[in-house]
Order: C-alpha cells, then sequence, then structure tokens
C-alpha cells in the first residue's frame, strides 16, 4: 500500500486530499495544527499527527513514525498554507515573514525532514502553488509573492532531487471551494485600520479576500485531479486545475504588462487618487 502524507488537512484542500486518497488505496497520514482536528481525522480512519509545519522538532518525530510504521514515503504533499491579505506597506515586514515562514521556509523544512523517507521509495513531492504566483493582484503582495517562491523553489527541487529518483510537480489552483476565502478575510481585517492611507479602500481589499471563491471548483473535484496526475506513470511537473487556472496564467503572459495593471486597477479602485 503506497504512503502519502498530506499537510494541512483540517479542511478544504486537504482534507479532500485526504478523502480522495484514502478511497485511492493509499495509507495517508493526515496533519493539522490543531488538536481538535486531528481527532476528527483519526475517527475519519486517517493516520494522523499534530503539526506546526515551522516546529523542526515535531517534524522530526514525524519522520521517525512515519518510518517506524512503513520505512519509507511514497508521496509528500506540502499543502498547509494560509493567505496573507492587506496592503503590503500595512502588513510590513512582519506580515511578510509570517507568510514566508508558511507557505515557503515550510516548504522546505517538511521536504528536507522527509527527504531520507522519499529518498529510500524514489517519491514524490508535490507542492501546491497557485495561479497567484502568476497573475499578481494588489491587496494580496505577500500571498502572490510566497507562491511565486514556492514555483521557483519547485524548480530547482525538481533538478535537485532528479539523481535520487524523487520527482517534485508543482499545483497552482485556481478557484476552489474552500475555507481560504473566510481565512483570508479575517487576516485582512487585522491588518485594515482607519488610519491607514488605503482605509477609503476596504471594500476592494475585502473584495480580494473573497476572490478565491470566484465561482469555485469543489475541492473533491480538484482531489480528484490532482490524484489522477499524481498515478500517471510521469506525473507532470505543473498542474492547473480549478476555474481561473488556466485563463488567468494566460492573460499574465499574453496581455502587455501596462494595460494588465490598468485593468487591475480599475478592478480594485487604485485608478484615482487618494
Amino acid at each position: 500500500m503506497p504512503v502519502v502524507l498530506i499537510t494541512g488537512c483540517s479542511s478544504g484542500i486537504g482534507r479532500a486530499l485526504a478523502d480522495s486518497f484514502k478511497s485511492a488505496g493509499y495509507d495517508v497520514w493526515a496533519t493539522a495544527r490543531k488538536a481538535d482536528d486531528v481527532a476528527t481525522l483519526i475517527k475519519a480512519g486517517f493516520s494522523s499527527r499534530q503539526l506546526d509545519v515551522n516546529d523542526e522538532d515535531a517534524l522530526v518525530r514525524l519522520a521517525d513514525a512515519i518510518e517506524t510504521a512503513h520505512g519509507g514515503l511514497d508521496i509528500l504533499i506540502n499543502n498547509a498554507g494560509y493567505g496573507a491579505m492587506g496592503p503590503l506597506l500595512d502588513g510590513g515586514v512582519e506580515a511578510m515573514q509570517r507568510q514566508f515562514e508558511t507557505n515557503v521556509f515550510a516548504l522546505i523544512g517538511v521536504t528536507r525532514a522527509l527527504f531520507p523517507l522519499l529518498r529510500r521509495n524514489r517519491g514524490l513531492v508535490v507542492n501546491i502553488g497557485s495561479v497567484s504566483g502568476v497573475l499578481v493582484t494588489p491587496f494580496a503582495g505577500a500571498y502572490c509573492a510566497s507562491k511565486a517562491a514556492v514555483h521557483a523553489l519547485s524548480d530547482a527541487l525538481r533538478l535537485e532531487l532528479a539523481p535520487f529518483g524523487i520527482g517534485v510537480m508543482e499545483v497552482q489552483p485556481g478557484a476552489i471551494a474552500s475555507s481560504f476565502a473566510s481565512n483570508a478575510g479575517r487576516e485582512a481585517e487585522q491588518v485594515l485600520a482607519q488610519d491607514s492611507p488605503w482605509w477609503p479602500l476596504r471594500e476592494q481589499v475585502r473584495a480580494r479576500a473573497r476572490a478565491s471563491q470566484d465561482r469555485p471548483t469543489p475541492a473533491s473535484a480538484f482531489a480528484q485531479g490532482l490524484l489522477k496526475a499524481v498515478q500517471q506513470r510521469t506525473p507532470p511537473d505543473l498542474l492547473r486545475l480549478g476555474n481561473g487556472s488556466r485563463a488567468l496564467p494566460l492573460l499574465a503572459g499574453v496581455l502587455p504588462k501596462r494595460l494588465l495593471e490598468k485593468v487591475l486597477k480599475k478592478r480594485f479602485g487604485l485608478d484615482r487618487s487618494l
């Protein structure tokens, strides 16, 4: 039975992936940050562990547990992450650091901790990026930058892990039905303040936080698409799934930059003086 580890399985994409892989006959190790979510996952029949992906000691314990149980790992899905929303200068360096710690630095930390087990099974690393790393929008700069970094790191890892027989696949979801928007909305509200120069555009900031739920693809359909790709003889290096996952990168690649910026400025109320 192949073994897969999926981070960030409390809800949304992570939980849908765990369900799909379990139904397909995989032994699923599903992690979550909160104890209550772990209890729910265990009750559902997963090998679940509480994990903060930034906790190096917890990663060592998780790797030891998987090695004891299976001796190796076939698939690692780096799914855990969140979206920092709001003007870049309002959030500042601290918000950027938090965003990169979870969405970027932890991806390397988790992969490094599981590398010996992946090497043993000549496994596959799946990194969940986003089309936001390709089409950058205002009021989500930290998130877009973190996902652009995931794209670059995936390309580098694919080259560096090739001699060990480990594959790397990056997934760039479009709009997927999940709790991402509500979580992003809470992030935006923490940044929004009446003394912000962008306070007059607060509704546009909130609109950007909700954008991921614009006619979203069901998380279950996304999970089935990813499962199908993973099971191919040669999994693709880049997989785009969900509403907008192909159209938005195409716009970013085809439209002249100045025209694209004009469209985005109008969409988010940035075409007027404040």
